[in-house]
């Protein structure tokens, strides 16, 4: 039987290394040299040209789910990937999306004002005045006109709340104001609900994104004050994907529940408007002084309201089923035909959406161009590689959950791994996912070079670290981000447990396009990324990732970042745990001696907290013990991959699918307490935070919502999970012992 001989010496190095002479994680000493020739030569076919043109075309009209420019950008898409010798189909699902037909918010007293709800257009952008274009209003804001007093809340987040309770400040029946910033948008109307407001009104501050920041577009890339933000309002940590068709594709003749039925929709009427539009009712306002990390970059005196401004809101909405337009591209694997690797990226915009997502999108392209110019030569990857140009992404997911949904047991038989972009921009390399892949990308970003510094991308991070702690950092390794939600990436990831990563740059764009009408080809090309230098570096880093995966001869999964990850997040748990204890006692402590009273002016509203309940010592000892046996594994499992100088080729094959299998481990069918379509034990978007992840989300979350019973019942589920994949890997070990 046929040797492979795979040098893996360097897989378990924890050291920042010299990149030149390194043996590619999972490729022979020999192949690896091969490799990083291919890799330079794909590098050369990469053109910033071909990035611009396609820009100035995919944005040159607004493209939203169910407009024909997005389904003319759907079939442009695809012509391109024939054009370039790919198997390309477009695939359609029948979604429901929510357009505005109604939109009204009126002060009644003190003063009369209306709020104009309307972008400015500017003679340096374009395409800001186009007619076609979506108005500024939340996707699945239920209809409603209701008439309430206006109450600011901040970014209306649980602890905002709190302190008007504090003040004896009461939403019920009231209609709240509410920042953008400090979590996802849907998580805003989600808690007021909760709370009893009948309303949400939404505004980015100036503070947050607009002059006090710098320049406002189109002078500089701050949010004008006319900017307001779109987005979905769907409860996205419930679960992503058509709302109508929970757990099944999305087809035309698909079971589909009726509007009523949907339970991840809000009760109550919510509407974004601009900082120029908020600045009447803010400035109206009365009631106490809002505390200081409340207060925002408006020339006003910020006031929590209740009892003075009254306003009407009203929205109304066109409640369609729409076509949605999936591209899929397959260029065949000459070995593993069966052996996927994949890579994604949304087509659809609220707007224009230059950098959200088609600054993602045409480096997708032109990796796909240039990979497919190395085809030519008779090249054939060993696996299939498989590209994904997804629509509705921004109403929540929709095309990338509707066809993992509708392709469940073939994904899961077939994938090694999901990468995902969701736009790009000009700064450092930013990355999440699978800290199984951690070990692969780590090489990769020492790889890659800035282009515009001359140093490795690895370096440059680490000195933005620097810049960020004011401590010098020695090591250079990239550690991954854990992911929440938010982009496609979470069908396959969180549902069905691939490993996956979300990739870009970012941290030196300005953010005031994101979502408006001014996220344009003129904003981004003056602004964002000018030349397309960072898309480029983009494209070199996502071909070396897509590669080495696409042609390893064992898959470059290290089980060692993962279990040294997890044992970190087991550490945040316990000290959690132990601090929420202390705190508690201490509060409680203090409003039994009558500190809270003596500590603020009586003459002021103020109301005394109620005591917690006491928090009991949460037993995390099965976890640890389950922990400490993952390490023991994990340990073996290096120690045997430096000793594996041949595997044949049965070994290599049964290895390579215990490595695609391994994130599966982390996935239970039953899901996460209350929100089963999330399944990943490890990685979720948080319940109150939205985009923002939770790590080992059943166990965390039950004892910050102070749900102790839960809390124990998660830690003893969690530890289950831990233990199957330990087993896993002894799996894998038993395999390298031969």
């Amino acid at each position: 039987m046929k040797k492979i001989i795979v040098a893996f010496a360097l897989l378990m190095s924890m050291a920042s290394w010299s990149i030149a002479d390194e043996t590619i994680v999972g490729f022979s000493a020999a192949d690896s040299k091969i490799h990083k020739e291919r890799e330079v030569l794909v590098d050369g076919h990469i053109n910033a040209s071909n990035m611009d043109a396609w820009m100035k075309r995919l944005t040159a009209r607004p493209h939203h789910l169910g407009s024909p420019y997005g389904k003319g950008n759907a079939e442009f898409i695809a012509g391109l990937f024939k054009s370039w010798g790919y198997d390309t189909e477009i695939v359609t699902y029948h979604v429901l999306m929510p357009t505005p037909k109604r939109r009204h918010l009126e002060m009644l007293t003190p003063t009369k004002f209306t709020a104009g709800l309307k972008e400015a257009s500017y003679n340096a952008d374009p395409t800001s005045n186009q007619d076609d274009r979506l108005p500024s209003y939340n996707a699945y804001s239920p209809d409603g006109d209701v008439t309430a007093e206006v109450v600011f809340v901040n970014q209306g987040l649980k602890k905002d709340y709190e302190d008007l309770k504090r003040r004896g400040i009461d939403v019920r029946g009231k209609i709240v104001l509410a920042k953008y910033g400090g979590s996802w948008r849907g998580i805003k109307p989600k808690i007021a609900q909760e709370m009893g407001a009948i309303g949400v009104i939404l505004y980015t501050d100036p503070g947050d994104d607009g002059y006090a920041q710098g320049l406002t577009y189109p002078e500089g890339p701050y949010k004008p004050a006319t900017g307001v933000q779109r987005g979905s309002i769907m409860d996205l940590p419930m679960r992503p994907g058509d709302p109508m068709t929970p757990y099944i594709g999305a087809t035309k003749d698909a079971k589909r529940l009726k509007l009523d039925e949907i339970e991840i929709f809000v009760k109550i009427p919510v509407l974004p408007i601009s900082a120029t539009d908020a600045l009447p009712l803010l400035k109206a306002l009365q009631g106490p002084v809002a505390p200081a990390r409340w207060r925002g970059g408006l020339p006003i005196t910020y006031r929590m309201g209740a009892g003075k401004v009254k306003v009407n809101l009203a929205v109304a909405f066109n409640w369609d089923l729409v076509p949605l337009y999936n591209v899929i591209a397959k260029m065949e694997g000459a070995e593993k035909p069966d052996e996927w690797v994949m890579r994604g990226n949304h087509h659809d915009a609220w707007v224009h959406g230059a950098q959200d997502p088609i600054s993602g999108l045409v480096v997708m392209m032109e990796e796909a161009r240039a990979i497919s110019e190395l085809a030519k030569t008779g090249w054939r990857p060993k696996r299939t590689l498989v590209y994904g140009a997804w629509d509705g992404e921004e109403q929540g997911l929709l095309g990338s959950v509707e066809w993992v949904e509708d392709n469940r047991d073939m994904l899961s038989q077939k994938l090694v791994a999901y990468l995902n972009t969701d736009g790009t921009g000009r700064g450092f390399i930013s990355a999440g996912g699978s800290h199984t892949l951690e070990t692969m990308f780590n090489q990769v970003v020492h790889d890659v070079k800035d282009p515009d510094f001359d140093m490795m991308l690895a370096k440059r991070h680490m000195m933005n670290r620097q810049s960020k702690s004011k401590k010098v950092i020695a090591s250079s390794d990239y550690s991954l981000n854990a992911l929440g939600s938010g982009s496609d990436y979470s069908g396959f990831f969180q549902h069905l447990g691939i490993a996956s990563m979300n990739i870009g740059f970012g941290g030196l764009s300005g953010g005031g396009s994101y979502h408006t009408n001014y996220d344009s080809y003129s904003f981004y090309t003056r602004f964002t990324d000018p030349g397309f230098k960072y898309s480029v570096t983009l494209g070199k880093v996502m071909i070396r990732t897509t590669l080495r995966l696409l042609e390893a001869d064992l898959l470059p999964f290290d089980f060692k970042p993962q279990t040294k990850t997890i044992d970190g997040y087991l550490d945040e748990l316990i000290t959690a745990a132990d601090t929420l204890r202390s705190e508690t006692d201490h509060r409680n402590k203090l409003i039994a001696d009558g500190v809270f009273d003596a500590a603020h002016d009586v003459t002021k509203p103020w109301q005394k907290p109620e005591p917690m309940a006491p928090v009991p010592h949460i037993n995390f000892a099965p976890l640890q013990n389950a922990m400490a046996a993952l390490k023991t594994t994990t340990d073996r499992f290096s120690d045997l991959l430096k000793m594996a100088n041949a595997l044949d080729q049965k070994t290599l094959d049964d290895a390579n699918r215990l490595f695609r299998e391994a994130e599966a481990q982390f996935i239970r069918e039953h899901g996460l307490p209350r929100r089963p379509w999330y399944r990943h034990h490890i990685y979720a978007p948080g319940f109150y935070t939205g985009y923002g992840v939770k790590t080992l989300p059943g166990v965390r979350e039950g004892l910050e919502e102070r749900k102790y019973d839960e809390t124990q019942q998660q830690i003893d589920i969690l530890t289950d999970v831990l233990s199957d994949y330990r087993d896993h890997i002894e799996k894998i070990n038993a395999l390298l012992a031969k």
